[in-house]
């Protein structure tokens, strides 16, 4: 069975060599680099077997991108401490969707109205609008990246909908293709990213609903998500250019 590679990140912008990646289900470290291949070094290397290769990588690659805790217990809170996040953050939330479907989404009273007519009669006023509508109006950002397939499903184009309606909350809303996100190597996580020091990551059933969030604050951890954040930020479009590229296609 082939392994569920994690790419933790790379000694280099330029070539993406040497590279750290993570057996996700195993924990094990995955180091890819240029060969050692001066005879001298390889005969000095004690226990190389045969079929070993040795690579060289610099110091900072695993400090940087190597696992820190390999026994770190996952933090899981209850859905009501994790909208808790949203009203301590200091200055950006920011939010990685890259589902196809939300059970909860369905069981609403707009997702039928969305389903039935195509449109959403959306109420600006409830407790969710309020705490983010005073949020923005400090001047703290809340945005987010949703990954949508080539031929959007009903979810998405439900969430494409409802992007008016948080948009005009002062949330920033951009979406991106999920053949982009695959060329970017966008993993599939849903997780939120509170100052750049604190992710959320949305854990699912098999049934598409949210069942609770692990907690993550270590740093290599917090690093990757933030070059996530960065890489989706800067390819994403603005939901409204999305939406009518997307009417112009149909």
């Amino acid at each position: 069975m082939a392994r569920q590679l994690r790419f933790n990140g790379t000694g280099s912008g330029g070539t993406g060599c040497p590279s750290v990646h993570e057996d996700v289900e195993s924990g094990e470290v995955i180091v890819h680099g240029p060969p050692l291949t001066d005879p001298s070094d390889i005969a000095a290397l004690q226990h190389l077997s045969q079929g070993e290769v040795a690579v060289v990588v610099p110091r900072d690659l695993l400090v940087d991108w190597a696992p820190k805790e390999t026994t770190r217990q996952a933090r899981i809170i209850a859905l009501n401490e994790f909208e808790g996040l949203f009203r301590t953050f200091s200055h950006s939330a920011w939010r990685l969707e890259t589902r196809r479907r939300f059970a909860s989404d369905e069981t609403t009273d707009t997702y039928r109205q969305f389903v039935e007519t195509g449109t959403v009669d959306w109420d600006v006023e409830d407790p969710y609008c309020e705490l983010i509508r005073s949020q923005t109006a400090q001047g703290k950002r809340v945005e987010r990246v949703r990954i949508v397939d080539q031929s959007p499903t009903t979810g998405q184009l439900y969430l494409l909908n409802n992007a008016r309606r948080n948009s005009g909350l002062g949330e920033d809303i951009r979406n991106l293709w999920r053949v982009d996100a695959d060329r970017l190597h966008i993993p599939s996580e849903d997780f939120w990213l509170f100052d750049s020091r604190l992710a959320a990551k949305l854990r699912f059933d098999d049934d598409d609903n949210l069942v609770d969030v692990e907690l993550i604050t270590e740093p290599a951890e917090i690093v990757r998500y933030s070059v996530i954040r960065d890489a989706a930020w800067h390819h994403a479009v603005p939901y409204e250019e999305f939406a009518a590229k997307l009417g112009d296609a149909e």
